[in-house]
């Protein structure tokens, strides 16, 4: 078992584009938010990481934990008096532990459990599978594991983002590398954006492609409006702009996609930074990262109209973000963000609220105030008085997921 690594991530010189940007900047100072966080005893072992939370009719958290050459993805659920014991999903030597693509178990509507992880595929780091499977008894058993692309090519296939289907079961997007098979004659550097359904029973529906050229390594974030799900992603562009762009399901069919901003960020490699969606009705919020003349930065931006327009960006950190955003949005129509920030030579995870007019509360460190210091993607999600934290905090070198709360009126 390996950790893979992206060999497209961004480097320290960034290649970025003098872009004019409208930012909406906070009206006034920013606002008291009253916001206690609160440790909460996490249910993963030592030498744990790459967290993930997903809250559709209950709290999910998954994560993954190395024994040796064995690794194993493991699932607990919130409970009133904390975390349910651990779970195990699937363990095997050739699952593959990768801080940005993370595994994700999630609850559906009827009751089921589905989960989906990443396992390799032939010698290359960088090739590895998308398998799901689903469990019928809150994690106990699971079916047997099955792929929802077929092109049987090695190459990458991850970085997926589960959602519950609307008239279905399990639906999911995910990057899917099989146009750069080396030993295609006609491969491309093209990753696509895909997406599939399977029905409560477990039959695969049909496969498609939402966008035939996005981000090779930035994760992908779906939300469900009134109208139906919404995917958020990094575009790339045949001049290599990698701005943030959405998709919506809409009568069966995804949309074409359009930018949340033009951001125009111009950069010839992967930023390993994907962007966050949040939905409530009609309204959408959507944060993500740049990194445009070096200097990192988080924006939230909201739509009033089910993700088809988005209002002006409003800029999240304080100093400077090296990203990894989350995005949930509350009651009153504002949104929790939570992001890296990077000052005075420290990382600290924190989440501060943002108003669609661009007003912002006080910011609140979840994590990296101590000796331990936050790495990967950070988690948060949205519980029904509660927002949830999920991280991995390394210290002394070694790792492990911890997790917080923050009761919400």
């Amino acid at each position: 078992m390996h950790s893979s690594a992206r060999s497209t991530f961004i480097s320290g010189a960034l290649v970025a584009s003098i872009a004019v940007m409208l930012v909406t900047v906070s009206a006034s100072p920013d606002r008291e938010w009253t916001l206690t966080i609160e440790p909460v005893t996490s249910p993963a072992a030592k030498e744990s990481s790459a967290p993930q939370l997903t809250t559709a009719d209950r709290a999910i958290l998954s994560w993954m934990e190395r024994a040796g050459s064995q690794a194993t993805l493991k699932m607990s659920e919130r409970m009133p008096t904390g975390w349910s014991s651990p779970r195990s999903v699937v363990s095997g030597a050739d699952l593959v532990v990768n801080a940005a693509d993370v595994p994700s178990v999630m609850a559906l509507a009827d009751g089921s459990l589905a989960a989906a992880w990443i396992q390799e595929n032939g010698p290359d780091p960088e090739a590895y599978n998308l398998k799901v499977a689903w469990s019928k008894d809150g994690g106990a058993t699971w079916s047997a594991p099955a792929s929802p692309h077929h092109d049987g090519t090695q190459t990458q296939h991850g970085f997926a983002s589960l959602f519950q289907a609307p008239g279905a079961g399990l639906g999911l997007v995910w990057l899917d590398g099989r146009t750069t098979d080396p030993d295609s004659p006609n491969a491309t550097d093209n990753m696509s954006l895909r997406s599939t359904t399977f029905t409560t029973a477990g039959k695969q529906l049909r496969e498609v492609a939402i966008d035939t050229r996005v981000c090779e390594c930035c994760p992908t974030s779906v939300a469900t409006t009134s109208e139906g799900p919404i995917v958020a992603f990094r575009n790339r562009s045949p001049k290599e702009v990698r701005d943030i762009y959405v998709s919506r399901l809409a009568a069966g069919r995804w949309t074409t996609p359009v930018a949340v901003h033009n951001d125009n960020w111009e950069i010839d490699a992967c930023p390993v930074n994907g962007p966050a969606v949040s939905a409530s009705g009609r309204t959408v919020a959507v944060a993500w990262f740049n990194a445009i003349k070096e200097e990192g930065k988080a924006f939230v931006a909201f739509s009033r109209d089910g993700g088809r327009t988005f209002g002006s960006p409003v800029r999240v950190d304080d100093v400077s973000a090296t990203g990894h955003v989350d995005v949930e949005l509350l009651k009153d129509g504002s949104a929790a963000v939570s992001w890296i920030e990077f000052a005075n030579q420290r990382s600290q995870f924190k989440v501060r609220r943002i108003e669609p007019d661009g007003n912002r509360s006080v910011a609140h460190t979840i994590a990296g105030a101590g000796e331990g210091r936050p790495a990967g993607n950070p988690r948060m999600s949205r519980g029904p008085h509660e927002l949830l934290f999920a991280w991995t905090e390394t210290n002394a070198g070694a790792s492990q997921v911890r997790t917080a709360r923050a009761a919400i009126e």
